[in-house]
C-alpha cells in the first residue's frame, strides 16, 4: 500500500444508487492539466465553476460543477478535484472512466501522460491520505466513518465532536502531562544520588495522581462514546406467550412481530434497532423456550437460535408471565418450574457480567396480591404491561443503567473498542508506576519504562504509534470514495 501512496486516485465519492447530485473525486499531485482536459479551461482555486464535462471526442457527458483545491489546502493535503454531476450511476461511471482516459493522454509539451499512474481508489484511501499528510489524526479519521454510520442523533453529534478534534485534544492533554512526568524521571536517571529529592521536589506522586484522575475522566467519557457507536445487544427471552413479541413491538413503537395467543408463534429471531436517550439498542425477540420434546422441528430450531442469540447478548430481558408466575394451580407450578430451568440455562450460557433483567409482563391482568408477591421476592424485578405501556419507561432506564449510561453527560465524543483498550492499557501502566513510587526506594528505571509504555499505548489512539497493519484494517472499512 505504501509504495502506491503517491499514485493519483479517483473514485465516486457519493453513495451508490441514484440521486440528484453525485460526486467524482480525484486526489494527487499536479491535477491542473487533468482539470483542463475535463473542463476545457483552468479552474480558479476553491471556486465552483459550472460547465460541461466532455469525453475524449468532445461530446458532453454531463453538465455540473467543478471545484479545484490546490495542495496543501485540501482534505487529503494533495491537489483535489471534485466533479459534481447528476447522480446517476452510469453518468458517474462515465466520469470516472473519462478521468482515467484523460490522465493517459500524452501532453504534447512534455510527451508524457497528463497524469501518470492515475487509478481507482481503494476503500478509505482518501481519508488515509489525509491522515498520512497530517491533515487529521487517526481518531478523527475513524470519526468520519462513525459519523456516516451513526444510528442516532446523539451518536452523530458525538462523532462530529471527535471529527472536530474533541477526543484528540483530550488525548493530547494526557500525553503532555505524561511526557512532562517522563521527562523528569528520565533526567533524574542521570543523577541517582538525587532520586529521593526528585520524588519530593518534583512532586512526582502528585503529578501521577493528577494524571490518573484526568485519565479516569477521559476513559469514562470514552466508554459513553463507545456505547453510542456500538450500542448494545438486548435479547428478550422467556417461555411461549410471555409477551416477548408484544414487548418488542411496544419498545419499537411498531408492529414488527406477529402476536397471537398460540404458543410457538415466533419461530425465529426478530431484530429491531431502537434508541433510548440516543443510545442505540439492537433488541432481539426470540422463540419461546420450553421443553424441546413438546415442540415440533421448526420450533426446536427456533429455540436453538434463541440460545445462540442469548449467548451473544450484552443484556437479557428474562420475561415472565405475571399471572401464570403467581398462580396457585398446577399449571402455574409447572410454569414456575420451567422458568427455573430457563434461569439455570441462562446462568450456564451467559458470560460473567452479562446482566439479566427480571421483567414480569401483563401487570394489567394481575391483582394487587400478585404484584405485591413479586416485589416481596425480588425488589429489583420490573413490572410492566406491554399491552398498555405501564412500566416501559422504567424498563428503558434499567437497560441504560445495566451498561453504565449516565444521562445528561455533556460534550461526549465517539469512541471505539480499540480506544478503550488503549486507555485501559495506560491505566495499567500508570498503576505499575504508582507502585514504584510507593516503594521506599523507587526504581526509577522501571518507573521510566512504565511511563514510556503508557505513552506508547496512548499514542496509538491518535496514530502516533500505530503499526501499518492496523492502519490497513481501519481504512479498509471505509467507503471507496472516502
Amino acid at each position: 500500500m505504501l509504495e502506491r501512496s503517491a499514485d493519483p486516485i479517483v473514485a465516486i465519492a457519493t453513495a451508490p444508487g441514484r440521486g440528484a447530485v453525485g460526486i467524482v473525486r480525484v486526489s494527487g499531485q499536479g491535477l491542473g492539466a487533468l482539470a483542463r482536459a475535463l473542463c476545457g479551461r483552468d479552474l480558479a482555486p476553491r471556486h465552483a465553476s459550472y460547465g460541461a464535462f466532455v469525453d475524449e471526442a468532445g461530446a458532453v457527458i454531463d453538465q455540473g460543477l467543478a471545484l479545484f483545491f490546490p495542495a496543501p489546502a485540501s482534505f487529503t493535503g494533495e491537489d483535489v478535484l471534485e466533479l459534481q454531476a447528476h447522480g446517476g450511476p452510469v453518468v458517474l461511471a462515465l466520469l470516472v472512466q473519462r478521468c482515467l482516459q484523460a490522465a493517459a493522454q500524452i501532453d504534447p509539451a512534455t510527451t508524457q501522460p497528463l497524469l501518470a499512474r492515475l487509478r481507482v481508489a481503494e476503500p478509505g484511501e482518501f481519508t488515509r491520505r489525509a491522515f498520512l499528510n497530517d491533515k487529521i489524526d487517526l481518531a478523527q479519521a475513524e470519526a468520519i466513518a462513525d459519523l456516516i454510520d451513526a444510528n442516532t442523533e446523539v451518536a452523530a453529534r458525538s462523532a462530529a465532536r471527535s471529527l472536530s478534534g474533541a477526543f484528540s485534544s483530550q488525548v493530547q492533554a494526557l500525553l503532555e502531562q505524561l511526557v512532562h512526568l517522563r521527562m523528569l524521571v528520565e533526567a533524574t536517571l542521570d543523577f541517582p544520588e538525587e532520586d529521593i529529592d526528585f520524588i519530593e521536589k518534583a512532586d512526582a506522586r502528585g503529578q501521577l495522581h493528577a494524571l490518573q484522575q484526568r485519565l479516569a475522566e477521559v476513559s469514562q467519557r470514552a466508554t459513553q462514546g463507545a456505547l453510542l457507536r456500538e450500542g448494545m445487544q438486548v435479547v428478550i427471552a422467556g417461555q411461549p406467550n410471555a409477551g416477548k413479541s408484544s414487548l418488542l413491538n411496544a419498545l419499537a413503537g411498531a408492529e414488527l412481530a406477529i402476536v397471537t395467543p398460540i404458543a410457538g408463534t415466533t419461530r425465529d429471531k426478530v431484530s429491531q434497532l431502537i434508541q433510548i436517550e440516543g443510545v442505540p439498542l439492537h433488541v432481539v425477540d426470540t422463540a419461546g423456550l420450553r421443553d424441546a420434546q413438546s415442540a415440533d422441528q421448526v420450533e426446536r430450531i427456533g429455540m436453538e437460535r434463541a440460545w445462540d442469540a442469548i449467548a451473544g447478548a450484552d443484556a437479557v430481558i428474562f420475561l415472565h408471565d405475571l399471572p401464570r408466575a403467581c398462580g396457585h394451580d398446577e399449571a402455574s407450578q409447572s410454569y414456575r418450574h420451567s422458568d427455573e430451568q430457563i434461569a439455570a440455562g441462562l446462568a450456564e450460557q451467559l458470560p460473567d457480567g452479562v446482566p439479566v433483567l427480571q421483567v414480569f409482563n401483563k401487570m394489567d391482568e394481575a391483582d394487587a396480591q400478585a404484584l405485591a408477591a413479586v416485589q416481596s421476592v425480588d425488589a429489583q424485578a420490573l413490572l410492566i404491561s406491554a399491552k398498555t405501556g405501564q412500566g416501559l419507561e422504567g424498563l428503558r432506564q434499567a437497560l441504560l443503567q445495566t451498561v453504565g449510561w449516565q444521562a445528561g453527560t455533556e460534550g461526549l465524543f465517539i469512541a471505539r473498542q480499540r480506544h478503550l483498550d488503549a486507555l485501559q492499557a495506560v491505566q495499567g501502566r500508570l498503576a505499575d508506576a504508582q507502585q514504584q513510587l510507593a516503594a521506599p526506594l523507587p526504581a526509577l528505571d522501571l518507573l521510566a519504562e512504565d511511563l514510556r509504555q503508557a505513552q506508547q499505548a496512548l499514542g496509538q489512539i491518535t496514530g502516533e504509534f500505530t503499526p501499518d497493519d492496523l492502519l490497513g484494517e481501519i481504512f479498509s472499512k471505509f467507503c471507496i470514495g472516502k
